[in-house]
């Protein structure tokens, strides 16, 4: 019979779970001796809880995978809130286990001083998880981790938080048996929704971070060959599809806006029309909007639409393809994206020095918030899909280094990050070194918070508290034994990463100014 900790494993296992991000504390410790004997799990340990789940988002973001992070009680969870709430925000399946004091030692509704004891761990949780669950007694640590790893990964996605007494981990426990339930993806009539799309004569398909969490890719780039109509992708959805129909640039971009505008039906797969795509809703609404969502109420919330489909994007947007009939080109989708390229070199020749450089890379890019990390959210050509990750839910400082390490234990990895969100994390550069993960970080050193300095600009305030004492980048990452060079500028940046390899660090001394799909730059609103 197994003990609490080694069902819990079993349990992972059973999901398809290979690695799981961690900090032991003295209420988790026998995860970390079942860990010793589990085959299949990979510990990858880190230096602080909000790393855990920053890189359990990573990886779930990149692989498609759920997302795992094993931390202590208490402030051990409680650290863990920050990330937590980014994945939630995005949709990202992430299963966060944090221990809790032991049962034994438990009083309701009183607090009594235990170590690491908190009156209510689960609360913390519920503003920013999809569920969360305390498991009640040892006997059904297996059950409750099994229904927390299903609630994570089924449609639509989120984070899930299990809270587990420490006894239970070491209770002699029964084993779960897990079976996975595949999720029926049935389509319903498509009748409404083919005679909009019959009326159509400008159509244009939107794409969300739905569509790629359920792999709609092929489907989308289908029903755009078919309907010859643009691909506008979200930053969740960037690398959705290679489709030559797909316009490379954001949105707040007045070419690719003016797409919006003339549109007369817009097909919305996958995705809730957020105010970072919109500019907070100063979009029009279009003549015409159909919207492919799996959830209903999600995908009406910011612009009703004329037609709901409610089912997975993916069979939803491939049962589209094989009803509607085929339309002649409008757009010159060509056209459009020599005129973002064009309106980007006239910005910031800088900025596109460093796109240039990312070019047709295979790394999966992690970008923090962070005007380098802006600009490629907005301007970089994904070209695979889960090619890039980006905090667009919160919108989290902090989050690129992090979520980079989960990516990396994949496939080779780019984290661009700031000099101030960086150092949120800094001390994680020994997990770098110490798991030897395929992962370069391009660090753009502009002396401090490079966009709250412009805001501070824009806004006519003196500008304090934004320019900030760091260290010398390339020898603090040489300190943990991890290779580093420094540029002056962009110019360097293509050979420096093709002569990177295993874990490494570019510093480049640059300052950006913001893109236009910065809030202080939204055309449509300095156009009002």
């Amino acid at each position: 019979m197994p003990n609490g900790a080694e069902s819990l494993l079993e349990v992972l296992a059973a999901h398809d779970v290979e690695v799981v991000f961690g900090l032991p504390g003295v209420h988790n410790l026998a995860v970390w001796e079942a860990l010793r004997t589990q085959p299949g799990i990979r510990m990858i340990g880190v230096r602080h809880e909000q790393t855990a789940v920053y890189a359990a988002d990573g990886y779930a973001r990149t692989t498609g995978k759920l997302g795992v992070a094993v931390v202590t009680t208490g402030p051990g969870a409680a650290n863990t809130l920050g990330a937590t709430g980014e994945a939630w925000a995005s949709g990202s399946p992430v299963l966060v286990v944090a221990t809790d004091i032991p049962s034994t030692l438990r009083r309701p509704g009183v607090h009594r001083g235990v170590l690491h004891e908190t009156r209510d761990q689960k609360s913390m949780f519920g503003p920013v998880t999809k569920a969360s669950f305390d498991v009640p007694a040892a006997q059904e640590l297996g059950a409750y981790a099994d229904k927390a790893a299903q609630q994570a990964m089924r449609s639509p996605h989120g984070p899930v938080y299990l809270g587990v007494p420490t006894d239970f981990l070491s209770a002699d426990v029964p084993r779960h048996g897990v079976e996975k339930i595949e999720e029926a993806h049935l389509v319903p009539d498509l009748a409404d929704a083919r005679a909009l799309i019959d009326q159509a004569k400008r159509p244009l398909i939107w794409a969300g971070g739905g569509a790629a969490r359920s792999g709609a890719g092929a489907a989308v780039g289908d029903l755009a060959d078919k309907l010859q109509a643009p691909i506008v992708t979200t930053y969740g959805a960037r690398g959705l599809t290679d489709s030559r129909w797909v316009v490379r640039g954001p949105v707040h971009a007045p070419p690719v806006g003016k797409l919006w505008d003339e549109a007369d039906l817009v097909i919305a797969v996958g995705t809730d029309l957020d105010g970072m795509m919109t500019q907070n809703w100063l979009q029009p609404k279009p003549p015409a909007l159909l919207a492919i969502n799996v959830d209903e109420a999600d995908a009406n919330k910011n612009y009703p639409a004329d037609v709901t489909v409610e089912g997975d994007a993916a069979a939803v947007t491939a049962a589209l393809v094989a009803v509607v009939g085929e339309k002649e080109t409008v757009v010159d989708v060509g056209a459009v994206n020599a005129e973002v390229r064009a309106f980007a070199e006239a910005d910031s020749p800088e900025a596109v020095t460093l796109l240039d450089a990312l070019e047709g890379t295979d790394a999966t890019i992690v970008a923090d918030m962070c005007i380098p990390g802006y600009w490629i959210g907005g301007f970089h050509h994904v070209t695979r899909e889960r090619g890039l990750a980006y905090p667009v839910g919160w919108g989290t400082l902090g989050f690129g280094f992090p979520a980079a390490i989960g990516a990396a234990v994949e496939r080779g990895t780019i984290a661009v990050v700031g000099d101030g969100g960086f150092l949120f994390a800094c001390g994680d550069l020994a997990t770098l070194k110490q798991e030897n993960l395929p992962l370069t970080i391009v660090l753009v050193d502009d002396g401090g918070y490079g966009m709250l300095r412009y805001d501070q600009r824009v806004a006519g305030h003196a500008i304090t508290g934004v320019d900030l004492a760091r260290p010398d980048f390339a020898k603090l990452a040489e300190s943990f034994g991890i290779p580093a060079v420094a540029l002056k500028g962009f110019d360097g940046l293509a050979d420096a990463l093709a002569n990177a390899t295993g874990p490494a660090m570019i510093v480049v001394e640059a300052s950006l100014e913001p893109p236009i799909t910065t809030s202080p730059r939204w055309y449509r609103r300095n156009a009002t």
